[in-house]
């Protein structure tokens, strides 16, 4: 009898549904991004993303769900263009902000989201194409041929190993249980059943959150967690209150985290 073939796409739609971690909508992250470019942690990913790529001041760019501009503000020096769309009105107007206040004249930026049709939104083809720790969708098989199908040369694409950004150790503080979803090695599969053949790097972010006080630290992690209960709160505010220390002026996690990230990138046959 005949091994039976894996969808991926469908098995990466069964995990998505058992996460605990539930897909934000564009009210979330227009209330991120308030403070996202001033973001609580400092972060080697941005650095250490830009060295696998190796840009060339050639490349036109697109980036896919930018954000306020993690990827495009340090990326721009060393690209010709990059266009920066999200499905987030606010998102992109912090991105519009820090280019106008670092002089920054090669980025333009598109309101839409993976859903929408990218042609009619005026998104294009592009040199590169980057997809940035953003690939929380509800039909991957579709987000990666669109990618795929708006590249010329090269796509990079991200995404969590295990955990990702999220803190096991605060879940279970307020007695949640974390599932965070299918990591990168589904990606990796579904990439191979395209055709795709992508090379893999993992990126090892030692990342450390810092605050100003406990208000600030719990509004953080209240905001990050969602409609936390009264106990949960409670449990929440002893958890930072027995684990924050103070170290330069600024209120730090006792601990610090290993956050890895899948970077997988081909170029176009």
């Amino acid at each position: 009898m005949a091994n039976a073939v894996i969808d991926w796409n469908k098995v990466w739609k069964k995990e998505c549904a058992k996460r605990s971690v539930k897909k934000r909508d564009v009210s979330f992250w227009n209330e991120k991004a308030r403070n996202f470019s001033r973001k609580p942690w400092e972060s080697n990913y941005a650095e250490d993303f830009l060295k696998i790529m190796e840009p060339r001041r050639c490349w036109t760019v697109l980036d896919m769900a930018c954000g306020t501009g993690a990827l495009t503000i340090p990326l721009s020096p060393y690209v010709r263009r990059i266009t920066a769309v999200d499905f987030s009105p606010r998102m992109l107007e912090g991105l519009d902000e820090q280019c106008r206040a670092q002089g920054i004249e090669n980025v333009r930026t598109i309101n839409a989201s993976w859903e929408d049709d990218w042609n009619s939104r005026g998104i294009g083809e592009y040199d590169v194409v980057i997809a940035s720790r953003c690939l929380v969708v509800d039909d991957l098989r579709k987000a990666v041929v669109k990618l795929n199908g708006a590249a010329r040369e090269r796509v990079y694409i991200s995404t969590i190993v295990g955990d990702g950004p999220h803190d096991r150790m605060i879940y279970e503080a307020v007695g949640r249980r974390l599932t965070p979803g299918p990591d990168y090695i589904y990606t990796y599969n579904l990439l191979h059943q395209l055709g795709i053949y992508a090379n893999l790097f993992i990126i090892k972010d030692m990342r450390t959150e810092s605050f100003h006080g406990g208000d600030e630290a719990l509004a953080y992690y209240e905001h990050f967690l969602g409609d936390l209960t009264r106990d949960e709160k409670q449990r929440l505010g002893d958890y930072l209150q027995k684990h924050l220390v103070p170290k330069n002026g600024k209120w730090v996690l006792d601990y610090k985290r290993m956050t890895r990230w899948a970077v997988m990138w081909w170029e176009k046959e």
